[in-house]
């Protein structure tokens, strides 16, 4: 649950960096890339952070555009890197809306994490696919966990932390984001009260002891 991009491309489907659906679209485009800078700066002054996506792996895939929450009343990890990029939803794909396919996330990369009372949730319309592990004494453990987040909360804190570096630059995860994207890093961080609204989640492995699946009213 990072992703590999020492550049953030702005049409997924050319590799040239160029869109070909007029100006309009060029400008939204242009304008998620600068924003891509700021983000993740708010995000440290909250102090926010969890989790990744995309890139511990050096997996790129094309996200379904479905946002789903993940909740845990505590999260412990080694080895933390947080920095903004963009993801791609495949082409013409129908949750793409006026986004033009593309969401501005935060990406987050924790080397080994321990999850309290794990929950995850997305909404199919009137229903949720909900699961829950790790509400037992076995806790859900995650190496080279990433996660991609629009929204993160919680009570979080730090230990050597580094805040302004170069994403290209990272290496407490062995994660590196886009040359030139404002990003922090550190050696060990907890997060009670964990909330996140995810696009996408990878690990190398994850384990979820007492794990339960199933349809529910209720979200997380």
């Amino acid at each position: 649950m990072a992703s590999s991009a020492d550049n953030i491309p702005e049409n997924p489907e050319s590799g040239s960096g160029e869109t070909t659906e007029g100006p309009d679209r060029r400008g939204r485009v242009r304008l998620r890339r600068a924003a891509v800078m700021a983000v993740p700066a708010t995000m440290v002054v909250a102090g926010l952070a969890v989790l990744t996506a995309q890139g511990a792996l050096g997996v790129q895939f094309a996200i379904s555009g479905m946002p789903f929450t993940v909740t845990a009343t505590n999260l412990d990890g080694t080895g933390f890197e947080q920095f903004g990029q963009l993801d791609n939803m495949a082409k013409d794909s129908p949750n793409a809306g006026d986004t033009g396919g593309q969401v501005l996330v935060v990406t987050s990369a924790i080397k080994n994490a321990t999850l309290t009372k794990l929950c995850q949730s997305v909404d199919l319309g009137g229903i949720n696919l909900k699961i829950t592990a790790g509400g037992g004494v076995d806790k859900v453990t995650a190496t080279d966990l990433t996660t991609d987040s629009t929204e993160l909360s919680g009570d979080a804190a730090f230990s050597n932390i580094e805040i302004g570096n170069d994403a290209s630059t990272l290496t407490k995860a062995g994660v590196k984001g886009p040359i030139g994207v404002f990003s922090q890093q550190a050696d060990i961080v907890h997060i009670g009260n964990l909330r996140q609204t995810n696009y996408a989640t990878t690990a190398g492995v994850f384990k979820l002891p007492g794990l339960k699946l199933g349809f529910s009213e209720d979200a997380c």
